[in-house]
């Protein structure tokens, strides 16, 4: 029976070139041999899938006839796959690597980069260095609670945090105070060893950074009691962190260096710090601006007034017109929020509530009635 190949990689015969590509590399990282769940098996259907469904040419003969087309064949057609005719079609496989043509050929080599890439644990053939890819700390994440006034205003905070930190017993070079550095056996100086793999591919070869001496081609005869070579030890750290005027709840400010320490006095990560800003008893803010809500009595909206205002700033004075409405707003220029990472600051918008009196007095009552008399 022929395969359904766009069964083989869950995708339907809509389906888009880009859409079985990424199809296809989601299955292949999950079933190649490599790893624990790898199946040898299902790669290579995998595969032979995709290099007739990512064919232009091939997927349209195949759309049309099925599996008995010619192309098929060359790809396993029943048969099984062929790797020996794969690598000739392909061009071969090459002294420094694959060879192949790309999809001229029916195949595009740079879809198995990253499965190689597992392959040979993140490293492929060549020359990385002597010390592999460079080591860095792990990023962190945390939060700081400030209040609307800080926000507004900007601070600046001591904070301090649990992390990794640099070994002090070692000074964060790994070896024990005083121990002789010595040449690693285990890769003669250079830093490198080479390491075969032996895959259904074929047999590979990679150069790969030493993991006795991390790369360094030396190492200390007696590693460090504290930290047993790594430089690094579970600690905390205090520092100061300057919150700019301006600042919105749930925005973030990265600290660059100031994340987990890396191995051996490597580069450390960076910590990034989530602002929480707490609600105020008395203003909303509304990007720069600040809402103020105030209340007034029936004669000071009928007859007008001069109120005092408590701002973030100190008390100012607000002239209330005779006849304001409740509801009516009166912006006060430059009382809002300073404007982060720019000039200038935001509005104080003050919303006014007329209280409407319910428990009148007879003396009240009466005069109610005088201006009822009156029309008012």
């Amino acid at each position: 029976m022929a395969k359904d190949y766009y069964q083989i990689l869950g995708v339907n015969k809509s389906s888009s070139a880009d859409e079985i590509k990424q199809a296809f590399r989601k299955l292949a990282h999950q079933h190649h041999p490599d790893k624990q769940s790898g199946n040898e098996g299902k790669f290579k259907e995998i595969n032979e899938a995709y290099q007739v469904l990512g064919n232009e040419e091939k997927r349209k003969q195949y759309d049309q006839f099925g599996q008995t087309f010619d192309g098929a064949q060359g790809f396993g057609g029943g048969q099984g796959f062929n790797w020996q005719d794969f690598a000739r079609q392909s061009g071969g496989f090459g002294a420094g690597g694959f060879q192949g043509q790309g999809n001229a050929q029916g195949f595009d080599f740079s879809d198995l980069g990253d499965i190689f890439s597992d392959f040979f644990g993140g490293q492929a053939q060549g020359n990385y260095g002597r010390s592999g890819r460079s080591a860095r700390g792990a990023d962190l994440e945390t939060q700081i609670t400030i209040s609307l006034e800080e926000a507004v205003f900007g601070i600046e905070k001591t904070m301090s945090l649990k992390k990794k930190v640099v070994c002090e017993h070692c000074n964060g070079n790994g070896g024990e105070p005083g121990a002789k550095i010595e040449t690693c056996k285990t890769c003669g100086g250079s830093g490198q060893v080479t390491v075969s793999r032996n895959t259904f591919l074929g047999s590979f070869r990679s150069v790969v950074a030493c993991t006795d001496c991390g790369g360094e081609g030396k190492k200390y005869e007696k590693l460090c009691k504290e930290c047993h070579g790594n430089g690094i030890v579970s600690g905390s750290e205090e520092f100061k962190i300057q919150i700019p005027a301006g600042i919105s709840s749930g925005e973030t400010l990265k600290m660059t260096g100031k994340g987990e320490v890396g191995p051996k006095n490597s580069r450390a990560g960076d910590l990034y710090i989530r602002i929480n800003v707490l609600p105020h008893n008395q203003f909303k803010r509304v990007g720069d601006d600040l809402i103020l809500e105030r209340e007034i009595s029936f004669s000071q909206a009928a007859l007008g007034d001069k109120i005092n205002l408590k701002t973030l700033d100190g008390e100012v004075i607000l002239k209330v017109p005779s006849g304001t409405a409740s509801g009516k707003q009166f912006i006060i220029k430059e009382k809002g929020s300073h404007k982060l990472h720019g000039r200038g600051r935001g509005n104080l918008i003050v919303k006014i509530d007329v209280v409407i009196p319910k428990d009148l007095n007879k003396s009240q009552k009466k005069l109610i009635e005088e201006l009822k008399e009156q029309g008012l």
